[in-house]
């Protein structure tokens, strides 16, 4: 099968529009000319600040609005899809981390997997006909040593509550596509990094700590690896797989290359012209070995192509802090 014909957006709904990349989406697609409506809740998870000066170029233009609400609240979702005349309803509002999820399971099922369900509830009983695009995570192929990973391996087994909550909402979706005939997408993420990133994220928290003269804790020997991938790529296969969102597909979104964590921090120091000091510490409950991400059926199906190095963006991470923006 080849690429999937793009059919445009010209409403569209954003979940999670305040955080990290549901922030660039929002610019993104304002700036393809569409108008956007953004959800947030702006929890405690981190600084809520920080979250409302993502969102003030977007908010900026009078084709965006910005609600906040929980979307658990499936009254209050029901009623902003139904009135929202949306093409599109982009799902990124979660619980994130690996690590947080051990200690707090039960949250991040009910945030992830209610409100996933709370969302697609809204859309069949709205209009069947809105697309719908879920952002998952690449945490779902758990402790896989095979590489690349790719979409269709059936022996992923998530092995954190944060990984099992995505892996639910991909399998929701899917159930709404049988059922109700939804066009659903689910968009696995493969170590997102840019501007913006969330704070306890391993970019942001070692440039904070090189920039307080601290030690980098790192977590095992250095060997275990990511497919970091830069946030303006992850934006662009987003806004494809948007207007690409036919039946039922998932798809990995990610640079098709790792880096080691050993390498990542050498990298980092280099960008913010800072000798690093490593604190080695052992692996972390839930961590895995290895992401890697087999890109082409994304390539293939929504043309998507990443381009961004991890050098180079670690560069515009650093030039980004470098403007005066917190690393939080």
């Amino acid at each position: 099968m080849s690429e999937i014909r793009p059919r445009p957006f010209e409403k569209v709904l954003i979940t999670g529009a305040a955080g990290f990349i549901g922030s660039h989406l929002a610019e993104r697609c304002l700036e393809l000319g569409a108008e956007v409506t953004g959800v947030d809740v702006f929890d405690d998870f981190y600084d809520p600040s920080v979250k409302r000066q993502n969102v003030l170029r977007a908010a900026a233009s009078d084709r965006y609005r910005l609600v906040e609400a929980d979307i658990r609240d499936r009254p209050a979702m029901r009623a902003l899809v139904a009135g929202g005349g949306f093409d599109v309803v982009m799902h990124l509002a979660a619980r994130a981390g690996v690590r947080p999820s051990l200690e707090q399971p039960a949250l991040y099922y009910d945030v992830n997997v209610q409100g996933t369900l709370s969302l697609l509830d809204a859309v069949r009983e709205a209009d069947p006909s809105i697309r719908f695009v879920n952002a998952s995570s690449s945490s779902v192929y758990g402790g896989l040593t095979e590489t690349p990973f790719r979409e269709q391996d059936e022996n992923s087994r998530p092995v954190s509550p944060y990984a099992a909550s995505k892996k639910a909402g991909e399998v929701l979706c899917y159930t709404y596509h049988h059922l109700y005939g939804l066009d659903t997408v689910s968009l696995r993420f493969f170590t997102v990094f840019g501007p913006r990133q969330r704070p306890e994220m391993a970019i942001a928290k070692f440039a904070r700590l090189m920039q307080q003269g601290r030690p980098i804790p790192m977590f095992g020997d250095g060997s275990t690896a990511r497919d970091y991938t830069y946030v303006d790529d992850i934006v662009d296969g987003v806004v494809r797989a948007m207007e690409r969102c036919q039946g039922y597909e998932i798809y990995n979104l990610g640079e098709s290359r790792t880096t080691s964590l050993r390498e990542l921090i050498r990298q980092l120091g280099e960008a913010l012209g800072i000798e690093p000091r490593i604190e080695q510490q052992p692996l972390q409950p839930g961590d895995v070995t290895i992401t890697y991400a087999d890109v082409s059926k994304a390539r293939r199906l929504l043309g998507y192509d990443p381009r961004t190095l991890v050098s180079e963006g670690l560069a515009r991470y650093a030039a980004w802090l470098a403007g005066g923006q917190p690393s939080r």
